[in-house]
C-alpha cells in the first residue's frame, strides 16, 4: 500500500496559497486517476480518497491539523495500514526552489518545513520521498516581502495571475512525476 500525503492548510482562506501546492496538486492527481471524491475521516482527521494504480492500493491523504501537525495524521494512518516509510510519498511547497521547479527527495532533513519536520517526529524517520514543488518567485515584491515580514508572510498568499500558469505546468508535471514512481515501483 502506497501513501501520498498533500501537505496544506484547511479552510477556505488558504485554499489556493502557495502553502496548500500539496492539497491542489492531490487534487490533480485524484482527477487524473479518476478516484472517488475525498471524504472525511474523523479517525484520522483527514481527507481521503483510496483506490488502485498499477495493481497497487493507495490512499490519498489531505491532513486536516494545520500544516505545522500534519505528522499526527500521518503517523495515524501508517501505523493503521502498516505503512513502511518506502511507500510514503510527500507532496510540499518548497519555499527555496524557483516556481515551476519540483525536486525529489528521499531522506533529507526538513530545511525548515514545518509540515515535513512534524512527519519526520511523528513517524521517526527522514526516509520517505518528497516532492518539492517550489513556490519562491523572482518578482521583487516577493523577495521585499520575504525581507520585511518573513517568509510566513508569503507562504499564506496566493500565487500571482502571472505565476499562475507557470504553477499550473508545475502540477502537471508534478501528477506526471508521481504516477511514473508508483509504476516504476510496481514493476
Amino acid at each position: 500500500m502506497i501513501l501520498i500525503v498533500g501537505l496544506g492548510n484547511p479552510g477556505d482562506q488558504y485554499k489556493k496559497t502557495r502553502h496548500n501546492v500539496g492539497f491542489m496538486i492531490l487534487d490533480k492527481l485524484k482527477e487524473s486517476i479518476d478516484f472517488p471524491d475525498f471524504e472525511l475521516s474523523k479517525k484520522y482527521n483527514s481527507l481521503i480518497s483510496q483506490g488502485i494504480i498499477f495493481e497497487k492500493e493507495v490512499i490519498l491523504l489531505k491532513p486536516l491539523t494545520f500544516m505545522n501537525e500534519s505528522g499526527k495524521a500521518v503517523e495515524a494512518i501508517a501505523s493503521y495500514f502498516k505503512i513502511k516509510p518506502e511507500n510514503l510519498y510527500v507532496i510540499q511547497d518548497e519555499a527555496d526552489v524557483d516556481l515551476g521547479k519540483i525536486k525529489i527527495s528521499n531522506e533529507a532533513n526538513s530545511a525548515g518545513h514545518k509540515g515535513i519536520q512534524s512527519i519526520i517526529e511523528k513517524i521517526g524517520t527522514k526516509e520517505f520521498t518528497r516532492f518539492r514543488v517550489g513556490i519562491n518567485s523572482t518578482d521583487k515584491a516577493y523577495e521585499q516581502t520575504v525581507k520585511k515580514d518573513g517568509l510566513e508572510s508569503v507562504v499564506l498568499k496566493n500565487f500571482s495571475e502571472e505565476e499562475q500558469p507557470i504553477f499550473e505546468k508545475a502540477a502537471k508535471e508534478s501528477v506526471d512525476l508521481i504516477i511514473s514512481t508508483i509504476k516504476d515501483d510496481a514493476i
